[in-house]
């Protein structure tokens, strides 16, 4: 669903599955830190709020979103990891380097959720502006760490 039509921060209170038990990784590029940062705060705030426990959350920084399947692989190899979470932001340039980093990003992270067998949520903007990003980085459009987080809450929870 466009992001113009929902709030990437509201989620049914009653919808949020306890997250007592999890182990939750996440990975974040340092490429626009103002944006990822902010997905960060939203992730973390999320999981605590669900009942994760500060010392259950792995945080791996890393150089740029191409780099961030990679390091949800290595998270994901862990057993105690329950699920993983990529937190980046491309913004539109005027070359193709766009379209290549987000789409061997996404496909990447796709593949570590399916080798792993757990959850590997994309949380990656991808924006034509600055503002875009900051919009959905706890702007006008909420979070998408937020909505990142909240995912992967869900899917640890409805695992078999």
């Amino acid at each position: 669903m466009a992001t113009s039509l929902k709030n990437l921060s509201h989620h049914d209170p009653s919808a949020i599955p306890d997250g007592s038990s999890f182990y939750i990784g996440i990975a974040v590029a340092e490429w626009n830190p103002e944006v990822t940062n902010a997905l960060l705060e939203g992730a973390v705030a999320t999981l605590l709020r669900a009942g994760v426990k500060q010392e259950r959350i792995e945080i791996r920084r890393v150089p740029g979103t191409f780099e961030l399947p990679l390091a949800c692989q290595w998270m994901a190899e862990q057993k105690k990891t329950d699920a993983v979470i990529g937190l980046g932001c491309v913004i539109q340039g005027e070359t193709r380097h766009f379209d290549f980093i987000c789409d061997a990003t996404a496909n990447a992270m796709q593949n570590v959720a399916l080798k792993s067998n757990k959850p590997c949520i994309f949380g990656v903007l991808t924006t034509d502006t600055q503002q875009q990003a900051l919009d959905r980085a706890g702007g006008k459009h909420g979070n998408k760490g937020d909505e990142a987080a909240f995912t992967a809450l869900k899917m640890v929870a409805i695992r078999p």
